[in-house]
């Protein structure tokens, strides 16, 4: 096997894994630079702080109870709180809440930012996850947590690899993004086991979301990549109780994956369905109501949108709407450097086509440019915490 057919392979592997995970209105362009960040360093006031478990059961092995299916939480509320919906936020596939509690070189992250924005702030480990530990005897062996090689070539360097369109833009990454770099290795240092099985891994989160927005009352979910997938049943589940919906770069795109593997071509499509349910492997919502996912009759654009993008799927007509997330704002968060700037218009327009007013921010067109996939963690992550805010804003009455 060539050098280049290794990197192929271990990025479409980073694929595979995220698929197992796996218009409206518009806000001003950000600035160049990052955003007004000069109280980073100082003391964040806290009112109130703690951890709780959610959606945890009780079952029964060899003879003694256990339990399994919980998401652990932590949260802060500030001091000076000036909104009344809390933002949860939720890691992607391999990865654990620290996504957003800092950075690998010692910065703030997304949970400090809003905190410093007057919003109390959630942050959740998926069942099996950091805090909310792996059950054998409920989930099976637990796998091998995701490679610090995977994730050095998809996150770290796709600039060397080059696999889809848009690595060669990639800058943001803080430090060499390379085994061996002591920013790097502290990041490699918190991929975590995940479950695999999408049926198995949007059950409970959604039943472990519901559980969260009974306990807290009505918040903002904010997830990235696998988390953000993972959004749409939590928010189905408890629709009335859910006031924005903020999508990093979710898993997708919908019913049927892409492979990147490099120039030409770029793009390797699936041929069995990934997400029967279009943006979910396991049912959702719709009107008029089907009882078989094939109803929704996914149907493939003839040619793609923009030389850089995947060709979309979308329903066949008449389409069924999401009925339980037409009222709730949606953003779709895209970075430019990142293999999903291929394929996230594809589930903005699904949500379009299904009655879902959404956002689709990509942010080259604010003014951010460079990023990867884990935008969260990289040097301009503030400014991009910042677009986010100002969506938020817009968008989210708070009356």
């Amino acid at each position: 096997m060539t050098r280049y057919q290794k990197l192929s392979a271990t990025l479409m592997l980073f694929a595979a894994l995220a698929l197992l995970l796996v218009g409206g209105a518009s806000i001003a362009p950000a600035q160049n630079g990052p955003p007004s960040n000069k109280d980073e360093g100082k003391p964040i006031v806290i009112a109130k702080e703690g951890y709780f478990f959610v959606g945890g059961t009780y079952h029964t092995f060899q003879g003694a109870e256990y339990v399994s299916g919980q998401a652990y939480v932590e949260y802060q509320i500030p001091q000076n709180q000036k909104h009344p919906y809390p933002i949860v936020m939720i890691e992607g596939f391999g990865l654990t809440g620290t996504n957003f509690t800092g950075t690998p070189d010692g910065r703030e992250g997304w949970a400090q930012y809003f905190l410093r924005q007057g919003y109390a702030v959630y942050v959740y480990d998926q069942p099996g996850r950091g805090r909310a530990p792996w059950v054998t005897d409920a989930y099976g062996a637990a796998p091998q947590p995701f490679s610090a090689t995977a994730a050095q070539n998809a996150w770290g360097i796709p600039e060397q690899l080059k696999l889809y369109p848009t690595a060669y833009l990639h800058n943001q990454w803080p430090g060499a993004g390379v085994i061996g770099d002591p920013i790097f290795d502290q990041f490699a240092a918190s991929t975590s086991p995940a479950i695999g099985s999408g049926l198995v891994y949007e059950a409970l989160n959604q039943k472990a979301g519901a559980e969260l927005l009974d306990r807290i009352g009505p918040a903002i979910l904010l997830g990235h990549s696998q988390g953000g997938l993972i959004l749409w049943p939590i928010a189905d589940a408890r629709p009335q109780k859910v006031k924005a919906l903020v999508a990093v770069e979710p898993g997708g795109p919908p019913f049927y994956g892409v492979q990147f593997i490099g120039a030409p071509n770029w793009f390797r499509y699936s041929t069995t369905l990934s997400f029967p349910y279009g943006i979910t492997t396991g049912p959702l919502t719709y009107w008029p109501a089907i009882t078989n996912p094939a109803e929704l009759g996914p149907v493939q654009e003839a040619t793609a949108q923009g030389p850089n993008l995947v060709r979309c799927f979308r329903q066949s007509e008449p389409a069924h709407m999401l009925i339980n997330l037409i009222q709730i704002p949606t953003a779709i968060v895209t970075n430019e450097a990142s293999s999903p700037a291929a394929r996230d218009h594809c589930t903005s327009q699904y949500l379009t086509q299904a009655g879902v007013r959404n956002t689709h921010i990509r942010l080259e067109n604010y003014g951010i440019h460079g990023n990867s996939h884990m935008s969260m963690l990289e040097k301009n992550n503030l400014q991009i915490a910042k677009v986010i805010g100002d969506w938020l804003a817009a968008n989210v009455s708070e009356k």
